[in-house]
């Protein structure tokens, strides 16, 4: 793969990034290092190595999921900046015809 300035403008476009034009050269030195690295995993033999999907055999424990008041109104409501009697009041963000 040759790198070059215009391999680097379409790797900055593609991640929205922008660079400096005099950091192109060292952009173009941080990816031949990159795929010099990609180059040395290539040569190792994999032949007959499973492949990992997971480090270790540990499950996500969930708890169950049961419908509980677990906060009374007064609670929820005690440290909301704005609010009435029932509801925490937040400001307007849908705009009308627009």
């Amino acid at each position: 793969m040759q790198i070059n300035d215009e391999l680097v403008a379409k790797l900055a476009n593609l991640a929205k990034l922008e660079f400096d034009p005099t950091e192109t050269e060292a952009i173009k030195t941080d990816l031949a290092q990159i795929i010099g690295f990609f180059e040395q995993i290539n040569v190792i033999d994999t032949e007959g190595v499973e492949p990992l999907v997971y480090l270790n055999d540990a499950s996500n424990t969930l708890r169950p999921d049961v419908a509980a008041q677990l906060l009374t109104r007064e609670q929820a409501l005690q440290n909301a900046p704005l609010r009435d009697d029932a509801h925490i009041l937040v400001p307007k963000v849908i705009k009308k015809g627009g």
